[in-house]
């Protein structure tokens, strides 16, 4: 069984993002472990001349370096990520680099018809940045619109259609990283171009 994070790129505890992971976690419970993690708390990133990072971000980068995978949840503000994502990942870009070769699932919920598809994109840029370079799944999307009334009183989707699709997409999620595991020849190399990024303006 494969043991991923999951993330809702939120701060807002009532977010349909942070729903919608938890029902994912739930749903898939016989077929992965996957762990919640919050990033809400993170302070505002700011570069220091030791490169060192909050202890919770340096948990949560453990914890994505054990993972066979990461879940990403991200709302939609102003046709990008929310603040609160961006934060996370900039930490966890900064002085250890767990998302390199990483593989990556991306959905998201929005209370509008489009279900996060402008954040998602933008989302997918951020995670393949030389900062980052995560392996994100390609050819998929889960964008659940109108999430306010996608769900039921136990959380669970209420829209067959969509569950079937998230069915399908987490099935090739597994595919995608178990042949991850594999695809191992140049995660050394990129690693240390990451590790000599340079940060200074």
């Amino acid at each position: 069984m494969n043991h991923y994070v999951g993330i809702a790129g939120t701060n807002d505890l009532k977010s349909t993002n942070l729903k919608l992971m938890q029902y994912i976690k739930n749903h898939f419970s016989e077929k992965a472990e996957i762990e919640l993690v919050d990033i809400s708390d993170l302070p505002v990133f700011f570069k220091n001349k030791d490169r060192v990072i909050p202890e919770k971000a340096a948990e949560i980068s453990m914890k994505i370096e054990a993972a066979d995978g990461v879940i990403i949840a991200t709302p939609e503000y102003d046709h990008s990520v929310p603040a609160v994502l961006m934060n996370a990942l900039e930490w966890l870009s900064y002085a250890r680099h767990p998302f390199v070769g990483k593989p990556v699932m991306i959905v998201g919920a929005s209370y509008g018809t489009l279900g996060t598809s402008r954040a998602q994109a933008h989302l997918r840029r951020i995670l393949d940045s030389p900062e980052l370079s995560a392996r994100i799944m390609p050819s998929s999307e889960f964008l659940l619109g109108h999430s306010l009334q996608a769900f039921d009183e136990d959380g669970n989707l209420n829209n067959e259609e969509k569950v079937t699709l998230l069915d399908g997409l987490f099935e090739d999620f597994e595919v995608f990283s178990n042949i991850s595991k594999h695809l191992t020849n140049a995660n050394d190399e990129q690693r240390k171009e990451v590790e000599n990024y340079s940060w200074k303006d």
